[in-house]
């Protein structure tokens, strides 16, 4: 038969890539991404190990920005709260010198100015039970203690101590001034007198 023709000798892949324009694919490369195998196993253990790292990651940054919201929530529930049952505090703190001045000026008053003026009288006694309305309405209670009432440093202040028969020591012995509670907390303590006298 003879030499074969150069027409008929096959080409070579480079041959086939110089006379198609195309580049040489590798026949081994083809069979080795077709079966999966290779060095692709133990990278994508690898990937897998590094998606769960970064998903409880993620799981735990979420988690804590949810306590986070509800910390806030709760605290905002809080702020609001005081804010609505303590936020006049001041001014009902204001308003006490008023009350005060309304009891002096009824304790002042005689018999005779009674009589004389019992309208002015009965004016000033209409504006302290007002007063005294507004204040309740928003939580403001009157601590006004007994004689002989023992003292109590929480809701009292002493202003004086002083021996008195048949007291013991820490009884109040007078009452100069009305203490009050804005729910429950101490606007003003009463003040009082107390004995000295040993029991």
């Amino acid at each position: 038969m003879g030499e074969p023709k150069k027409d008929d000798v096959d080409l070579s892949a480079q041959d086939r890539w110089d006379a198609t324009g195309a580049e040489p694919v590798d026949t081994a490369d083809q069979a080795e991404s077709a079966t999966g195998e290779g060095a692709a196993a133990p990278g994508s253990e690898a990937m897998i190990a590094e998606l769960t790292a970064e998903r409880d990651a993620y799981k735990d940054r979420f988690l804590r920005a949810l306590a986070d919201a509800e910390n806030a929530r709760k605290r905002s529930d809080r702020d609001r709260r005081e804010a609505e049952n303590y936020g006049g505090s001041r001014l009902a703190r204001d308003l006490l010198p008023v009350w005060d001045n309304l009891n002096r000026a009824l304790a002042a008053a005689t018999d005779e100015q009674r009589q004389a003026d019992a309208a002015l009288i009965e004016g000033v006694e209409l504006t302290l039970r007002e007063l005294g309305k507004v204040f309740e309405k928003h939580g403001i209670h009157m601590i006004r203690p007994e004689l002989g009432e023992p003292f109590d440093p929480q809701l009292h202040e002493a202003m004086f101590e002083a021996p008195v028969p048949e007291t013991r020591a820490g009884d109040i012995i007078q009452v100069m001034a009305d203490g009050f509670l804005l729910h429950d907390r101490l606007l003003r303590p009463a003040q009082v007198g107390v004995s000295s006298t040993p029991g």
